[in-house]
């Protein structure tokens, strides 16, 4: 399927929070989950738009110029004068999993709320937006005044907890503003607790989510294993990981996202949805980086090609 292909209905879609330069063992590599989530939704062919915050320095011109190369509307970015483009110093460790250390005070802690961003909120289908970005009041309010414009978006929480970057009100606020949730086993541990839910089985933990929450999805990835999905109307989904050769698993959780949002935007079942989205983020784990191009074609190939699977046995019951 291309771009152009009239199948493919196109949405308008948005992502808050930052752009950072992931400095991994090989060099610097361009990120951040909501860049990289943008990066393949647009890819997919839709009108994505990143919010963020650069510094008005090298890195900064640098990222800007990237992102536009990979062909991104780069018209909501803003820039600062007094505080640096974010960076990640970031370590692997044997199994290509990432430990990632997030230096604070940099550009896109301050975003600022003006016009623009209002009126593109009001515009978007989806809006997508995680707890990083949230640990300064000032970004913080502004995420808030746009989740409140965007009535019609589906908002999407990619809830993605990074170490000393979110609080409990911060994700409990969150999770009250989300239509849908996405969150790995560690992240799902953490959510049971402040909301007092049993954590496993991971279908108990989806289903009393969903329901306390108000939510129409939930979406948990479990790595090598692949991913487990649940939805409002009482539907389960699991789709097994892939044995495939990693390189890096940088940015595989936000291509998950991003093909799976677009499944489910085209109207695509539960199951048809995480099969998508996992096919995405086990191809992304065979490349360096987070944003090297998967195109639809690739993806249609990898599901045609079974190959080995890794089953989650107490999942096995919601394969479809």
């Amino acid at each position: 399927m291309t771009r152009n292909d009239d199948a493919m209905i196109s949405k308008n879609i948005l992502a808050f929070g930052e752009i950072l330069w992931d400095l991994l063992p090989d060099g610097a590599v361009l990120g951040g989950a909501p860049f990289n989530f943008t990066a393949r939704v647009h890819s997919l062919g839709h009108r994505a738009r990143m919010i963020s915050r650069l510094g008005r320095d090298d890195l900064g011109r640098r990222a800007f110029d990237q992102a536009t190369e990979l062909g991104l509307d780069a018209g909501l970015v803003q820039w600062d004068d007094g505080k640096p483009t974010g960076t990640v110093p970031i370590k692997l460790d044997a199994a290509g999993v990432p430990d990632f250390n997030i230096l604070p005070d940099v550009a896109y802690d301050r975003i600022e709320l003006t016009d623009d961003l209002l009126r593109a909120a009001g515009e978007a289908d989806c809006f997508c937006f995680g707890t990083l970005v949230q640990r300064t009041p000032h970004s913080r309010a502004t995420l808030y005044a746009l989740l409140d414009a965007a009535s019609r978006s589906v908002k999407l929480l990619d809830i993605n907890l990074r170490r000393d970057c979110y609080s409990p009100e911060t994700v409990k606020e969150s999770l009250r503003r989300a239509d849908a949730l996405k969150l790995n086993e560690d992240e799902v541990r953490y959510v049971a607790e402040q909301l007092e839910l049993p954590a496993v089985p991971l279908p108990d933990f989806a289903a009393r989510v969903i329901d306390s929450c108000e939510l129409r999805l939930c979406i948990i990835t479990l790595g090598a294993k692949g991913v487990f999905a649940a939805n409002g109307s009482g539907q389960y989904a699991y789709e097994p990981g892939r044995d495939v050769p990693v390189k890096d698993t940088c940015g595989s959780g936000d291509g998950l996202t991003a093909a799976f949002l677009d499944a489910h935007l085209q109207g695509k079942t539960l199951g048809e949805c995480c099969r998508i989205g996992n096919a995405m983020g086990s191809l992304v784990a065979t490349q360096a980086g987070a944003t090297e191009p998967v195109s639809r074609e690739r993806i249609a190939e990898f599901l045609a090609n079974p190959g080995t699977t890794i089953i989650e046995p107490a999942l096995e019951a919601f394969r479809v």
